[in-house]
Order: C-alpha cells, then structure tokens, then sequence
C-alpha cells in the first residue's frame, strides 16, 4: 500500500497554449523571478522588430544560475503547453537568449547586459508595468 503523505503532485499550471504574447511574457518574467533572476525589463518591441512581440530582460548573478534559469523556463514553459522554438548561448553561460516565438528572453550576466544594453534598442515607452510581478526586495532592486 502506498502512503498518501509520500505522493507529491506536481502543481497545475496554466494552460497557455493559445496565450496572448503579453500573457506569455509575464508567465515567463514569473518563472525567471520566482527562480531568484533580478533586474527584470519587460519591453514591448513589436514596433521596432518584425522577430517579437516583447522582449523579457532578466539577469542572473553566475553563469551556472544562468544556465539553470534557461533550463528551468524552457521547461515551465513547456509544462504551460509553450515549446522553446531556438535556444541560443547556452554554452556560454554570459547570454542566453529564448525563442517563444512572439516572445524572446535574454538572460544575462550583469556585464553582458551592460555591454548589449538592449533596453536601447526599444522606444522610451516600450517598458511594460510588470512591479505586481515584484516582490518589495525585488522592488527596491531593480530601481538600482
């Protein structure tokens, strides 16, 4: 006989399948913070890029946490019906950039993002609100 108190189900999570692309960003910008990524830029780039919808900026503090944000993404998201359509990077460890079709997500190391800055690239608007996202730590983070 089994022990109920030794099964663990794994968490439902949203079928996002036929997501909105903002919808899908935020899931994603979600699952990066929930894994302890900081620095999180939400952009809208559907006016400067035929590529993407929006970007997800996110950086890790090591190329191993890097590495491990990727995986853990590609993976939630592929749990949320979403599949990783190119995965460029990782084996480098400094940039790794995810293709969710309407949505790509750069994670970086802090000097590679500095150096890219590809918050530039964006018109000065194209930040979306994402702070109820933030956790108040998380809060005070990004402001620096």
């Amino acid at each position: 006989m089994i022990d109920e108190t030794e099964i663990r189900e794994t968490p439902t999570v949203p079928d996002m399948t036929n997501a909105e692309p903002l919808a899908l960003a935020r899931e994603a910008a979600k699952i990066l913070l929930n894994k302890k990524a900081f620095a999180l830029k939400l952009l809208s780039v559907f006016d400067v890029t035929v590529i993407a919808d929006y970007y997800v900026i996110v950086t890790g503090r090591s190329s191993t946490q890097i590495k491990a944000l990727a995986d853990d993404l590609v993976y939630e998201m592929g749990r949320r019906g979403v599949s990783c359509a190119h995965l460029e990077g990782r084996d480098g460890g400094a940039w790794i950039l995810c293709d969710f079709g309407a949505v790509i997500v750069h994670i970086f190391d802090k000097e590679s993002r500095e150096y890219y800055h590809l918050e530039r690239l964006a018109s000065p608007d194209a930040e979306v609100d994402c702070a109820d996202l933030l956790t108040p730590d998380e809060k005070q983070e990004s402001i620096r």
